[in-house]
């Protein structure tokens, strides 16, 4: 299939420049990612954006001449635009424009797969589009023409205000009913009182190359943003043993579209009901600091700061030169290596070490099964048969939270 030939138009922060850089590198690769192919960028320097069409008038001249000179398809805007700005340009410029959300909910709609993830894309593309109708003509009126214009939904999209919102209830109505099953799901994986991990990290940083790792999983692992949209869970087990559910989730990214963030807030969830996060980095990346607080900043959004958590500053075979985390507990490696996951899992543990319980408890060997509960939901560090006794010694830790601790810490031990 042919690429859709692009320009994008940026406005440059005179007091952040490098961050505009990094920020660009992204639209680049967004913009790759969506199937287009970037021919021109051009930049203004702003203090902040025009209130009608985002750049000056003169850079929407030059921006004309390059479009009809080159034969261009589309204009990329890097940042997000408003009905007003949309509008405007669009009618300047006379080819289609769409801004950073739009491309970012376009990959979306690439990418979804499940029922659910076409739903909640959906709904965040009418959300989007709903202001934005007015003025737009035939260009917002159909979905499938080119980037920016794919929807997991219907293929033509009537510009009827009443339509849209008619829509938009029933999804949400639709997606109602996929929560309350999810809720039932984590509700009964309480009751068996799994211990749950949710990998989390910005986009392309190395989430699903170690979840394929370390589960029999295999989700689509590629070198592009957004490769994982639909959230998995898989079981493993940890090296003493200690049974876990595994999910990996969406990537995120900085300015992560509003109507994204509420549409995902179902699957974003998997992050809230875990007893454990992992957040992957890439180290290597020049902005990683700015990944990560994109990362904080979500997690916090979604009361999810509190939980037990592990930072993985992973792709250290490209890093060069010395490297200090910006989180702790931390740990430095390369899923590439052959005991990168290895590391991992055994930092897990250290840091369960820190936050559960101490026990130490004997166990008849004729209860067999009893031992086998305590290897799948608890972290064992002794287990040693007592030949006088005819049972096993046990130490470890236990989650205080685990109905297990009322077994293996006596009571006077429990109320000290």
């Amino acid at each position: 299939m042919e690429r859709e030939k692009v320009l994008i138009l940026a406005m440059v922060d005179p007091f952040h420049k490098e961050r505009f850089r990094y920020s660009l590198d992204e639209l680049k690769a967004l913009t790759d990612t969506a199937g287009g192919e970037v021919k021109h960028v051009l930049t203004q320097q702003l203090e902040k954006p025009h209130a009608g069409h985002y750049v000056g008038t003169g850079k929407l001249v030059e921006a004309k001449e390059l479009i009809d000179q080159e034969e261009l398809d589309l204009v990329v805007i890097n940042d997000e635009l408003s009905p007003t700005q949309l509008r405007n340009i669009t009618n300047k410029l006379e080819v289609r424009v769409i801004d950073r959300s739009q491309l970012i909910l376009d990959i979306f709609a690439y990418r979804a797969k499940t029922k659910e993830g076409k739903l909640q894309v959906e709904l965040a593309q009418l959300q989007y589009l709903l202001p934005r109708l007015a003025g737009q003509g035939a260009e917002m009126s159909r979905l499938g023409g080119g980037i920016g214009t794919r929807g997991p939904g219907e293929t033509k999209l009537e510009t009827d205000r009443r339509h849209i919102r008619r829509r938009i209830n029933d999804i949400k109505r639709r997606l109602q009913q996929v929560v309350e099953h999810r809720n039932q799901y984590r509700e009964r994986r309480k009751e068996n009182k799994a211990f749950q991990v949710a990998i989390v990290g910005y986009t392309n940083a190395g989430k699903t190359t170690f979840f394929n790792k370390i589960t029999t999983a295999k989700a689509l692992q590629e070198n592009q943003l957004f490769a994982t949209l639909d959230p998995l869970t898989r079981q493993t087990r940890l090296p003493s043993g200690l049974q876990v559910l595994i999910s990996d989730t969406v990537g995120f990214i900085q300015h992560l579209p509003t109507t994204l963030i509420a549409a995902f807030r179902s699957t974003l969830e998997e992050v809230t009901e875990a007893d454990f996060i992992l957040h992957v980095v890439d180290a290597s990346h020049p902005d990683h600091e700015n990944h990560e607080k994109t990362v904080l900043s979500l997690l916090e959004e979604l009361e999810a700061e509190g939980i037990p958590r592990l930072t993985v500053y992973n792709k250290q075979d490209k890093v060069s030169g010395p490297f200090t985390p910006m989180e702790q507990p931390s740990v430095n490696t390369s899923f590439l290596k052959e005991s990168g996951t290895g590391d991992v899992l055994s930092a897990i543990e250290n840091v369960l070490r820190d936050v559960w319980e101490p026990y130490h408890t004997y166990v008849s060997a004729v209860e067999g099964k009893f031992l086998k509960t305590l290897e799948l939901n608890t972290l064992i560090e002794v287990r040693e048969y007592m030949e006088e006794k005819d049972s096993y010694v046990v130490r470890g830790y236990v989650d205080p939270e685990h109905p297990l601790r009322n077994k293996v810490i006596p009571k006077e031990s429990r109320d000290e």
